[in-house]
């Protein structure tokens, strides 16, 4: 009965030492090493260099304000575009300082684009993201922020839409989500416009 029990802590101990092995060393390694050979600028974080330096990564949001610039969604990471404290703000859709929050972000919208009233303002331009960080905003968005971008830039709207359209990403899939406008990436691609 002891020899028994011996027997299976043994076999025990040996299966949980090989599936650490494979699970914990081997499986990781090889994943790491297919992320670096099939898609190493994806697999490095989506990292954006402009004439090498670095402009951050084309997967997080950054807190642009100037009026010169699309702005992206706001952010409840942190103080804001915070990696490290990524996250929402946790408030639910009853909660009066949401909308009061909400409110605030209407009128500050409506007035750096200079939109009436009667001007719908997309969700995503006055509400955090879940995560804070999201790198992309609507395009009904950015065709509003388009006058006030193409004026600071002293641009032709027209052409500043055609940027917005080289940087306008379809639904993932053909079929998930709505097409989004990656904000740094555009705001990089005007700059080197100038």
């Amino acid at each position: 009965m002891m020899k028994e029990m011996l027997v299976q802590l043994r076999i025990s101990l040996l299966a949980v030492l090989a599936l650490a092995v494979i699970l914990c060393g081997a499986y990781p390694l090889l994943v790491w090493a297919a992320g670096q050979a099939l898609f190493p600028g994806q697999a490095g974080g989506s990292l954006v260099r402009v004439g090498g330096t670095l402009a951050g990564s084309s997967l997080l949001g950054q807190g642009f304000t100037e009026e010169a610039y699309f702005h992206p969604r706001p952010s409840a990471a942190g103080s804001g575009y915070d990696a490290a404290s990524s996250g929402g703000s946790n408030l639910g859709p009853t909660s009066r300082q949401l909308t009061e929050l909400v409110r605030v972000r209407v009128a500050a919208y409506r007035a750096e684009n200079g939109l009436s009233s009667a001007v719908p303002v997309p969700a995503d331009a006055v509400t955090a993201s879940a995560s804070g960080l999201d790198p992309h905003i609507s395009v009904p968005n950015a065709l509003l922020q388009a006058r006030r971008v193409a004026r600071a830039r002293g641009m032709g709207e027209r052409a500043l839409r055609e940027r917005m359209t080289a940087h306008t990403e379809g639904r993932t899939l053909g079929i998930l989500g709505e097409p989004r406008v990656n904000v740094l990436m555009l705001n990089i691609d005007l700059d080197q416009k100038r």
